[in-house]
């Protein structure tokens, strides 16, 4: 059993400490620590699975389940109404993946060798769908602010911005499903050599967990995540409020820490072995999957769950963030290679980020 296993013990306590009506503090410390052990083991069973299969597909299976936590969570929130919450925890899974993950990622990996390879065709052709959805889902903004409209004020819970920009965001959310669907073709089938290069080293390392047994895991984790996700969201407005957080800040980086837990431990794992390839796969293909599902995934369902329909209207941080960060991940990936200070670059940017955000 590994350390980070034993925060285990958060899972019972938070259910314990909701229903005896603890301080939201209390309540919302133990759900965000419970989320992190169950998205732990979903994302040692996806490395399970992803050691027979090859970083392309791995990485496809690891964002997939890495990414239900963060869905899960949201998914609450746009039940409560909080859209604006739901918009920051999107944008702070964007930027979380490309500056927190892929940074701690090269600089671990980094520090004890000169530098590290990976598929520059596969990193290139991911970072370039997220640079193009990161557009599209700027556009409903740039809209709004060419038509007189302002954009959400900071800790704002939820805005209506009419009919047209429901339908617009409505448009833009199947469109990039769409995407998202010819992109799995793309990398799986018609294109899936260039995302699943042979490894002479591919037969070195053999997981210890069997495919059933990672299969009944990500089951059984899955469906914790799902139960703490609620207690999490239901302490979320009061919890924020006792600490002195807004709910724009505990959206960003908070809440799209807990939800991606899973690829943060996965992606920092396995580049520390050198395993480059599955690593940038899991960050940026993890920005590329929220972009392209994700966030289109929760607009539509805004549509049948919670108060309104939510509109991809994102704030004037958030954009600056968004479209920063995307920009970086292209200009990192173009040569293939990454060392430790680069890195560095990526976590210094994003703690820029966070000190922005926590005055905003």
């Amino acid at each position: 059993m590994r350390p980070i296993h034993y925060l285990g013990v958060f899972i019972p306590a938070a259910v314990a400490l909701d229903l005896a009506g603890a301080s939201p503090v209390l309540v919302f410390s133990a759900a965000a620590l419970a989320v992190i052990p169950c998205a732990a083991v979903m994302g040692e069973a996806t490395e399970a699975i992803a050691s027979r299969t090859g970083p392309g597909i791995g990485g496809l299976l690891n964002v997939t389940f890495g990414n239900a936590p963060e869905l899960i969570i949201a998914f609450f929130a746009l039940i409560e109404g909080l859209q604006e919450v739901v918009k920051a925890s999107i944008v702070g899974s964007v930027i979380g993946n490309i500056l927190l993950v892929m940074g701690a990622s090269m600089l671990v990996g980094g520090l004890p060798r000169e530098k590290q390879t990976f598929s520059q065709t596969a990193a290139s052709a991911q970072s370039a769908m997220l640079l193009l959805a990161t557009a599209a889902l700027t556009l409903p903004a740039l809209f709004q602010l060419i038509h007189g409209g302002g954009l959400p004020a900071i800790g704002e819970e939820r805005v209506d911005f009419g009919s047209d920009l429901e339908k617009i965001s409505l448009g833009v959310a199947v469109i990039l499903l769409v995407t998202y669907a010819l992109g799995l073709l793309f990398s799986l089938r018609t294109h899936k050599d260039v995302f699943n290069p042979y490894s002479e080293h591919a037969d070195e390392e053999e997981h210890h967990w069997t495919p059933k047994r990672a299969v009944i895991m990500l089951a059984g984790a899955a469906v914790l995540v799902g139960l703490m996700s609620e207690v999490l969201v239901g302490s979320i407005e009061e919890a924020s409020h006792d600490i002195g957080l807004s709910e724009f800040f505990v959206g960003v980086f908070v809440v799209a820490i807990v939800g991606n837990a899973a690829e943060h431990w996965v992606a920092v794992l396995v580049a520390a072995k050198d395993k480059m390839d599955l690593s940038v796969n899991i960050a940026i293909g993890s920005s590329a999957q929220v972009a392209l599902f994700v966030a289109p995934m929760l607009v539509l369902l805004s549509f049948v769950f919670g108060p309104e329909p939510m509109a991809l209207v994102f704030n004037g941080y958030e954009l600056g963030a968004l479209i920063f960060a995307v920009l970086i991940a292209n200009l990192v990936v173009q040569e293939g290679e990454s060392n430790w200070f680069e890195g560095v670059q990526l976590l210094s940017l994003y703690t820029v980020l966070g000190l922005v955000f926590y005055f905003a």
